[in-house]
Parts: C-alpha cells; sequence; structure tokens
C-alpha cells in the first residue's frame, strides 16, 4: 500500500473545557515537559482556577507558545482515567476517529527529535516564537497504513510497559525509605544534630583548585557547573568541600520553595564562600547519607522555607542548622536506610536511562513503520 501525506487538522480537533474549580491546589494541577510528559505537581496556580482547562483520558495537550524558544513541543497524552487540569495557556485537543492514524502511533510521532524540528521551523516571528493552532494543522505529516501503525505501537507499548513495570518497583522501594523514616520519627524522639555535625571552612588559599573545581548547589540537591561569571575571580577565599561533605546556599531567597544543599560522594570542588560547609563529626554516630536522606526530602524544603529570616535577603544560616531535630537511631539502623535508599537511587537512575532509550526509539519506530509501508 502506497503511503499517504495528510495534514494534520484532516484528524485532529480542539477541545476546550474550563474546569469550573476555583481553589485547584498545585497537586491537583499539571504541567507537561519537554520529555513530552505530564508532571505534578506545578509549581504555582492562579488565585481563581476555574478557568483551568480539562485533559480528559486519552486527549492530547500541548504548549504552542513555546515550540521555537524550547525548540520542541511540549505536548503529552493523557494515559489515566481521570481528568487532567491544565493551565488556560495550553492548547487540548483529540482525534476525531483513528481511521487515519493511532493516538498511539501519533504520540510517537509527536515525540520524535524530527518532528521537534518541523514544528520549530513553522514557529511565527513572535518573541515567544510560538506555533499558531492553523499551522500546526497545516503541518503535512506521512502516515503508513493502521495494520502497520498498530504493528509499531505494539512495539512501543511493550517497552513502555516494561518501563512501568520498573518505575513502580523504583516507586515501591521509595515508599520503603519513606516509611522507615517516618516510623523512626514516631518511635523515637528527635535530637538537635549540633551534636554530630560540625562547621568546615577550609580555604583554596594554596589555589590547589582551579575553575574547573568551581561548582554550584542545585535545588535538585547535587552539584552543578557555576553559573557565575568567573572572569578574573579570585579563587583563593572560596571553600573546599570533600568527600563526605555538605555544602548549601545559605540565600534561600529565589529558590521558590526549594533548598539548595548536596552531599559531596567522591572528589573535591570548590565552591563560593557565601556557601555553608560541614561534614559529620563521627560517622560511626551519624552516616553523611543517612543525614541526607532527611535533607532531600519535601517537608525538609518546607522546613528550610519557614525558618528562613532576613529583610532584603532571607537566610538559612548554619545556626538554622544546628537546630534542625531528627530521630537518630543506632548506627546499625542507619546502615540498613542507607543501603535500602541506595538501591532506589540506582534503580531510579536505570530507570531514568530507559526512559531516554524510549524516548530515543521513537524515530527508529517510525522511520521502520514508513520503510515497512513502501
Amino acid at each position: 500500500m502506497t503511503m499517504k501525506k495528510y495534514k494534520i487538522g484532516e484528524f485532529v480537533e480542539p477541545y476546550s473545557q474550563r474546569c469550573g474549580i476555583s481553589d485547584l491546589i498545585p497537586e491537583q494541577v499539571s504541567g507537561i515537559n519537554i520529555d513530552k510528559e505530564f508532571f505534578e505537581p506545578a509549581k504555582q496556580v492562579g488565585e481563581d482556577t476555574s478557568n483551568y482547562k480539562i485533559v480528559p483520558p486519552n486527549y492530547f495537550a500541548c504548549n504552542l507558545m513555546h515550540v521555537g524558544r524550547d525548540y520542541a513541543l511540549p505536548v503529552a497524552i493523557n494515559h489515566s482515567d481521570k481528568d487532567k487540569y491544565v493551565s488556560p495557556a495550553y492548547t487540548i485537543f483529540k482525534l476525531k476517529d483513528e481511521k487515519l492514524v493511532l493516538k498511539e502511533y501519533f504520540f510517537i510521532l509527536l515525540k520524535s527529535s524530527e518532528k521537534d524540528r518541523l514544528f520549530a521551523f513553522h514557529t511565527d516571528s513572535s518573541i515567544r516564537q510560538g506555533l499558531p493552532w492553523e499551522d500546526f494543522c497545516d503541518i503535512d505529516i506521512t502516515l503508513p497504513s493502521i495494520d502497520i501503525q498498530r504493528k509499531y505501537v505494539d512495539v512501543y507499548l511493550a517497552l513502555q510497559s516494561n518501563l512501568s513495570a520498573y518505575q513502580s518497583k523504583v516507586e515501591e522501594l521509595k515508599l520503603v525509605c519513606d516509611g522507615y523514616i517516618e516510623d523512626l520519627k514516631r518511635k523515637m524522639s528527635s535530637k538537635r544534630i549540633e551534636e554530630y555535625i560540625e562547621e568546615i571552612d577550609e580555604r583554596n588559599g594554596n589555589l590547589i583548585f582551579g575553575l574547573n573545581d568551581v561548582v554550584g548547589v542545585s535545588i535538585q540537591k547535587d552539584f552543578i557547573e557555576t553559573k557565575a561569571d568567573m572572569s578574573g575571580v579570585p579563587l583563593g577565599n572560596y571553600k573546599v568541600v570533600r568527600k563526605g561533605e555538605f555544602v548549601f546556599n545559605v540565600n534561600t531567597a529565589r529558590m521558590g520553595d526549594k533548598f539548595a544543599i548536596a552531599l559531596c560522594d567522591e572528589g573535591a570542588h570548590i565552591v563560593s564562600s557565601i556557601y555553608g560547609v560541614f561534614h559529620s563529626k563521627d560517622e560511626t554516630r551519624l552516616l553523611p547519607e543517612y543525614l541526607f536522606m532527611f535533607f532531600i526530602r519535601p517537608e525538609f524544603d518546607r522546613y528550610v522555607r519557614f525558618n528562613s529570616w532576613g529583610s532584603a535577603r532571607e537566610v538559612f544560616t548554619m545556626d538554622d542548622m544546628n537546630d534542625v531535630e531528627i530521630p537518630i537511631p543506632d548506627i546499625s539502623v542507619q546502615r540498613e536506610i542507607v543501603n535500602i535508599h541506595k538501591c532506589y537511587i540506582e534503580r531510579q537512575r536505570i530507570a531514568e536511562a530507559l526512559k531516554e532509550q524510549l524516548k530515543n526509539i521513537c524515530p527508529v519506530l517510525i522511520r521502520g513503520s514508513l520503510q515497512t509501508e513502501k
């Protein structure tokens, strides 16, 4: 059978239904990332959310406003059996039917980097480089027969199912870690960590470390390349961070609701002198990895935000860190929890790698389906 070209508008139609709920909380609102996924919670919602849009099951949502800026079409399909709520700036659409294209095959097309380049090419000349709905609908795509589409969709869904199964196991491990900590908090009294930690103030005075060793700390709780302009900056006053030591940004302003802290698990780095650095005095009493498990919890982000102080700048200092209270069980118990958490982190890493592979295989599936049809 010969392949045919179609305009996207031949098989999609817009949908715009407001939710009518004025008090949605962030956890009830979804955003869409450039990985073509819904994510929750959104960072913030408006004062009145009644005009937020509904995305019914099997419907698509996309942000056509930033296609050129992101060089990608942020789009996702609601695979769940419940409605999702998204910003009124999003465009919602559905397939008219599946006579020309299967919804999953169309989604594989949309996930292709080749299609992202095509969408970016068709953006307008506005500052945001948006893709008008009419232009989106006017784009040509080549489709194989439904039977060929179904064969390649089956391959994609099988890979997606394997990934989902693996991710569910990862989430189970996370629940075990969280449950373990919550159980400790119920059964044990908490202690101020001041007794267990001490501030470190090692400077790079001898300039052993250079520009390649300068790092910053992200709200994702890891080290990142510094965003500061380092031209001509003297590094002698920078603080050294070694394996097993924590570093955090004392300035909590403009961090949203997150706290920027990281644990150095290998090598050494240098950071700006405004950062706080500390370590566990005695790792036979308090494991750094156990302590870090508390720092990465969302409730600790909220704790830091609540306890930050100041006028022009809000800060969370080393004194505030010393006031933090957590349950500190026997070192053998700490080690058990840490080992479970390490297993969770490793499986999470593998899950992310699998997700990236699934994303990369989309253009391969599309090419395969088109070549099969020839």
